[in-house]
């Protein structure tokens, strides 16, 4: 069985990445402004090429604004974030960070400049601290400390058995949901890319959890560029923009009030999707 695996881990280290970096490819600005367009992309994944995961899609982000998405369960909102990431490249149009094509950078390039605060946190079996230290591997402790702090993580952090040197177990079995995601923002605090995409946890937490995690994401968002896969109420009332997807295209795109008002597929789904319920979501319409 050891033979078998040590094989397999060979074969796959062997293997080329699906994408890779261009033989002379393009260096993105050295002052990043994290400004990101999509222009009439459409993509398919490999394993479903008939169908279109999103089709005509067209869209901008400004330096430092915050864009939620939001859409029914298979609109493509993920799909955004793969081909930002650069995880597939799209069979048509075009993807630019900064004024870059992204096809036309280095992989890695992209991704430096990105963060991110996924729905299921990976929490790995080590310590507190390498946990949280996964976001820039080069990181001193005092910076991975003052991420913890700005995260709300320090506090719970201290109050474990070995403080930053505890371990936390496989997959963060000592952790609490809330817990987890403030290891995961402060892992984004200590990378300090200037995009962030954020995949909202549909998880319920605590009313205290809750609002932990919303003060960090916060300060986590100031004055980074910020794509959000919303699922919280808190988060589309402070969104600059909404874009609402279905079908893999943009359907509705506005504020939270503009898209109340137009009483279209937003406010639908909002009335089902948001946890906050929908007198709320009402009240902080009018």
């Amino acid at each position: 069985q050891a033979a078998g695996a040590a094989e397999r881990l060979t074969e796959i280290l062997a293997e080329k990445p699906a994408i890779q970096a261009p033989l002379h490819p393009k260096l993105l600005p050295a002052t990043a402004r994290g400004a990101i367009s999509f222009d009439d992309v459409s993509f398919s994944y490999p394993a479903g090429p008939d169908r279109a995961a999103v089709h005509g899609l067209s869209f901008q982000v400004k330096s430092g604004e915050t864009v939620a998405i939001v859409g029914p369960s298979g609109a493509g909102k993920s799909t955004v974030f793969s081909l930002l990431l650069r995880f597939y490249d799209p069979e048509i149009g075009k993807i630019m960070i900064d004024g870059v094509n992204v096809r036309e950078a280095d992989p890695v390039a992209i991704r430096e400049r990105i963060a991110i605060v996924p729905q299921d946190v990976t929490i790995f079996a080590a310590s507190a601290r390498d946990n949280i230290g996964f976001g820039r591997p080069d990181a001193s402790q005092a910076e991975i400390e003052a991420a913890a702090k700005d995260a709300l993580a320090d506090e719970f952090i201290l109050k474990l058995e070995k403080g930053y040197d505890s371990e936390v177990g496989e997959r963060g079995v000592t952790l609490s949901g809330g817990q987890r995601q403030r290891v995961a923002i402060a892992r984004a605090i200590l990378r300090d890319a200037p995009i962030l995409l954020l995949d909202e946890a549909t998880s319920a937490l605590d009313a205290e959890s809750e609002t932990l995690v919303q003060t960090a994401l916060e300060r986590l968002m100031q004055g980074r560029t910020t794509i959000v896969i919303a699922h919280r109420l808190a988060t589309v009332l402070k969104a600059d923009r909404i874009l609402v997807m279905d079908g893999g295209c943009i359907v509705e795109e506005g504020t939270h009030q503009s898209l109340v008002a137009n009483s279209g597929i937003y406010a639908r789904l909002a009335k089902l999707q948001f946890e906050t319920g929908a007198n709320a979501f009402r009240g902080a319409a009018e």
